[in-house]
């Protein structure tokens, strides 16, 4: 009997040793969105999200929201993005924020987007910044600022954010937060194009 519980702790130990990781799982969610192959896509992130693979959970959430692989669902989307969110992942953030300015699966709230979109810029994602500010120049969640716009504006534009840049270069062509200059506002426009 001493040898079966051996044998069968030896076999569990092996297998464990086996077994996805949260990452596989996204591996796999990729390869078959990749494919086309949305449910199984789905299953996959939801698999990684469940096992702590938090971009797993932001790209589950993506797949709610188009109804790809699953029955459209902002809510469950929401949720998704939350727990990538509060798992530090930036982009769960970011996509949180669009959430809850368009008010998908949650009560509209520019005030909660606004401090999403910090929480993403401050993390390095991008857009976070971009968005954030867009709600700066619009005054939607925080007092309006064109002076923070433009800064907010200029760190999307120095990440290589194309939006950003072309934010950047409207503010100097309006001059609003920054000092008018057409010049600059040009510059900005190219860059925007892809042109450096």
């Amino acid at each position: 009997m001493k040898v079966l519980s051996a044998l069968f702790v030896f076999l569990l130990l092996c297998c464990s040793a086996f077994a996805a990781s949260g990452e596989d799982y996204f591996d796999q969610g990729y390869n078959a969105y990749k494919d086309k192959d949305f449910i199984k896509a789905a299953e996959s992130y939801k698999k990684a999200c469940d096992s702590g693979e938090s971009l797993g959970c932001v790209n589950l959430g993506v797949l709610y929201a188009e109804g790809k692989g699953v029955k459209q669902d902002h809510f469950k989307a929401a949720e998704s993005y939350k727990k990538a969110c509060d798992d530090g992942k930036a982009l769960g953030c970011y996509n949180l924020g669009v959430v809850y300015a368009e008010g998908q699966g949650v009560k509209q709230d520019y005030f909660k987007a606004a401090e999403l979109y910090k929480k993403a810029c401050d993390g390095g994602e991008v857009m976070g910044c971009y968005n954030l500010g867009n709600a700066y120049a619009e005054g939607k969640g925080v007092k309006q600022d064109y002076f923070k716009a433009a800064e907010l504006y200029k760190k999307a534009c120095d990440s290589g954010d194309a939006q950003g840049c072309y934010s950047l270069g409207n503010a100097y062509a309006e001059g609003k937060g920054v000092k008018q200059d057409y010049f600059k506002a040009a510059e900005l426009f190219q860059k925007a194009c892809g042109g450096e």
